[in-house]
């Protein structure tokens, strides 16, 4: 019931994030389109999110939350006020090395830019343009990096709403910012820009954004202090675990720099057209796998800690359940809808029909790993709760190196789409190694209870994509047509896709009913609720 109530408390306010991101994504591919300014947009917006995923939301957060909550909730351990100490210390640390690294790589970002996008080069002003937003909104990562500790720090106490309504603040600040650069550039305008004026809103973003955080960690009755740094044998502690689940926790954000790193090299609007389609795929992955992700890594940390097995095993279990009955009709839909999407979300302005084409075939591939995201998300936890980085760095070493060995056939043969797909192959890999790993060390078994309500959500995924393939080429005149054409014609895909899907799955019983029925029991979530 916690895991429930925690993980539509996080993939709610993330909706909302994801729908103020897909208002910022329509507004920036018309504006922008898919061009020289765009591909520097997103390099530059990329580098700072993928060392924001990697070391803040990924690495420091799986290292640091179960720390912080063995001392949060064992009194031996010195309670609440030995936590909360441990907190200042590792801030006191955490704000200088931030503020170094992020010093270190502004000077060198020719040098890095150089090393992901060597072909700008070749484009008149393109290298020079990524290389000055990139230094423009590098500073984000230092800001929005702070904010996911505080994040980590209430999840620990079972507070998840702040950190899952942050984005929304980065999103409604970022549409600021594309609305003012559009007025400044005019009619037939320079896009630089726009792409300008992008880059200082998302550094503005995370001073919004810690500053939030902030106020409800202190609202929280948590009281932390900056300090001289200190290096604590915690700290210490902390800080050698962090260095293996960099590379464990964060393959996806590593595939993405290779990711970028191939799309570079392909024609002009390749890195935008990647980014967009991902907008699409990130859209059930993050509102499905990282609420799960977040709001099991703490409770999971508990019952381990606790010795409670049974629980844990528990757990794990409703959480591949809630996972799987999520993501798979998600990816079905998306892989058979995946151009009236693209088309009818980002088509128009300067984004051509040609361009959200070759942005749909993306997205069909991206959607094919779709489960497989969300499941490493989910028995990642299964190792970090137990304080052990390594499995998954090895696991996730072999699954980097079989992603670039087949990026470097695909991608020549089947352009951005066989890298998109070279993806979604290697995180089916990675969640098959982890699951194997678990299974053999007793810490997870897969059930025949499990198993068979899996197959009941294939059986109304099969049902809900059957009448897809029907429903979508009906509606294929409309993806193009008036604003209000467009809502309502996708509108009915997902009305009717999720109706047939949830009504079957319904029926075999692929929903847990008493689960269901004590949800019902249960009194719905208040605004103050929600605020904590």
């Amino acid at each position: 019931m916690s895991l429930v109530r925690n993980v539509g408390t996080i993939g709610g306010l993330t909706a909302v994030s994801r729908v103020f991101g897909f208002v910022r994504d329509m507004l920036l591919a018309r504006v922008l389109g898919a061009g020289l300014a765009a591909d520097a947009w997103q390099l530059a917006f990329t580098l700072p999110n993928t060392f924001r995923r990697l070391f803040a939301e990924g690495a420091f957060s799986v290292a640091f939350v179960p720390m912080y909550t063995r001392r949060l909730h064992d009194a031996e351990d010195g309670g609440e006020a030995a936590a909360d100490a441990f907190a200042g210390d590792v801030l006191s640390v955490f704000v200088w090395v931030l503020l170094g690294f992020s010093a270190l790589c502004m000077i060198a970002m020719p040098g890095i830019v150089w090393l992901l996008a060597r072909e700008y080069q070749d484009v008149p002003g393109k290298f020079e343009l990524s290389v000055l937003l990139s230094r423009t909104t590098f500073p984000y990562l230092a800001l929005v990096s702070l904010v996911a500790m505080l994040s980590g720090l209430l999840n620990a106490r079972s507070r998840f709403a702040p950190g899952a309504f942050a984005p929304v603040l980065l999103n409604v600040v970022m549409i600021a910012g594309i609305v003012i650069g559009w007025r400044m550039r005019g009619e037939g305008g320079d896009d630089r820009v726009v792409a300008w004026a992008l880059a200082i809103s998302l550094t503005l973003a995370g001073v919004a954004q810690l500053v939030y955080m902030w106020w409800a960690t202190r609202r929280a009755g948590v009281r932390l202090k900056i300090t001289r740094p200190r290096f604590t044998p915690e700290v210490k502690r902390l800080g050698m675990l962090i260095l293996p689940a960099t590379f464990g926790a964060g393959i996806y954000q590593i595939s993405q720099l290779v990711d970028t790193f191939f799309a570079t090299s392909l024609p002009q609007g390749s890195l935008t057209l990647l980014k967009m389609a991902d907008r699409l795929n990130q859209m059930p992955l993050g509102i499905f796998g990282i609420a799960l992700g977040t709001a099991i890594l703490p409770m999971l940390a508990r019952h381990i800690q606790t010795g409670d097995d049974r629980e844990a095993q528990r757990l794990q279990s409703n959480a591949i359940e809630i996972g799987t009955l999520l993501t798979l009709p998600a990816a079905a839909a998306l892989a058979i809808c995946g151009e009236a999407f693209a088309t009818g979300i980002f088509q128009g302005g300067k984004m051509t029909l040609g361009d959200t084409q070759i942005m749909g075939a993306i997205v069909v591939a991206l959607v094919a790993g779709l489960p497989a995201y969300v499941l490493i998300k989910v028995l990642q936890p299964a190792f970090f709760s137990r304080e052990d980085m390594r499995t998954p760095v090895f696991v996730a070493a072999g699954a980097l190196a079989i992603n670039i060995a087949l990026n470097f056939y695909v991608v020549p043969r089947y352009g951005i789409v066989g890298l998109a797909a070279a993806t979604a192959i290697t995180a089916t890999l990675n969640v098959a190694a982890l699951y194997t790993v678990l299974q053999l060390r007793g810490w997870f078994r897969f059930t025949g209870k499990l198993a068979g309500r899996i197959a009941r959500q294939i059986a109304a995924t099969a049902a809900m994509a059957a009448l897809l393939l029907w429903l979508t080429p009906a509606l294929a005149p409309y993806w193009t047509g008036e604003w209000y054409e467009r809502v309502w014609s996708l509108a009915a895909l997902v009305v009717a896709g999720a109706g047939v899907f949830f009504g079957v799955a319904w029926a075999i019983g692929a929903l847990d009913k008493d689960l269901i029925a004590q949800l019902r029991r249960k009194r719905p979530a208040t605004p103050v609720d929600l605020a904590e």
